[in-house]
């Protein structure tokens, strides 16, 4: 683990390269988005790689020795020699951003030994940046985020997709509020109290995570797959299996109703 400083230096070098992304992001929005599908199906933009040469080019330089995940920019298996490693998402919630909605944000955070340490998701349209360094606390600007919840699911606001709410059924929880939010903002919800759990069964790519990992767990709570298991990052699958994000006692709970029938 880097020592204090260090770990200071790089979360203003992040925090940094944040904003400054965002402010594009803001300035792009304003222009005509140009927009196409991707393989797998999902749309991406011409933002989307500008942004991600911003973010790449801007800490790439400034951190020669790190490694570089990124959902804009092919993976090499490079980055597994690296200890360290920044995991970046351009613009989670890219199809809103095209319909030039407000819920999108973007996300990066700092891996070490296999463990976000550093973390920022920044929502420029609400002008909300949400942060977390390991062992100093969650914020969203400059108030500090702390989850209360209590364990019971009923009446729970739990964000999920069609699958994980279809395996809470009977369990009383409130419905998904969210409006299709992205995951990254989701989590950030999670850990300002606005939503008490998210869930999402089925693989979920690492730069769909990290960041929000970090602000939640800096909150108070919990974010494993759905086995009940903490992310492992900067394996050679970039990808989890499946999202439980919640308080510590309604985390638990949420394990143990996904795995009764």
């Amino acid at each position: 683990m880097p020592d204090s400083d260090g770990r200071r230096d790089d979360a203003e070098l992040l925090f940094d390269c944040v904003r400054e992304a965002g402010a594009l992001a803001l300035t792009l929005r304003r222009q005509e988005v140009r927009h196409w599908a991707k393989a797998d199906g999902s749309q991406v933009t011409d933002a989307d790689f500008k942004i991600d040469a911003l973010l790449g080019g801007r800490l790439q330089r400034a951190r020669p020795g790190y490694g570089w995940l990124s959902e804009e920019t092919p993976d090499s298996t490079d980055r597994l020699s690296h200890e360290r490693l920044w995991i970046v998402d351009p613009i989670d919630g890219t199809q809103d951003f095209i319909h030039r909605g407000i819920d999108w944000c973007i996300a990066a955070a700092l891996i070490d030994s296999g463990r976000p340490v550093v973390a920022a998701v920044y929502r420029p349209m609400r002008h909300e940046f949400f942060s977390a360094i390991a062992g100093e606390g969650a914020f969203l600007d400059s108030t500090r985020l702390a989850i209360t919840g209590s364990e019971t699911l009923a009446e729970a606001r739990i964000a999920g997709n069609r699958k994980s709410l279809a395996a809470l059924k009977g369990h009383g929880i409130a419905s998904d509020v969210t409006h299709g939010l992205p995951l990254q903002l989701r989590l950030c919800y999670v850990a300002a109290g606005r939503l008490d759990g998210a869930l999402s069964i089925g693989n979920r790519n690492d730069w769909d995570l990290a960041a929000g990992d970090l602000i939640v767990h800096e909150a108070g709570g919990l974010v494993s797959d759905v086995s009940g298991a903490q992310y492992v990052y900067n394996r050679p699958q970039p990808w989890q299996h499946g999202l439980v994000a919640a308080g510590a006692k309604r985390h638990a709970r949420l394990i143990h109703a996904l795995r009764t029938p």
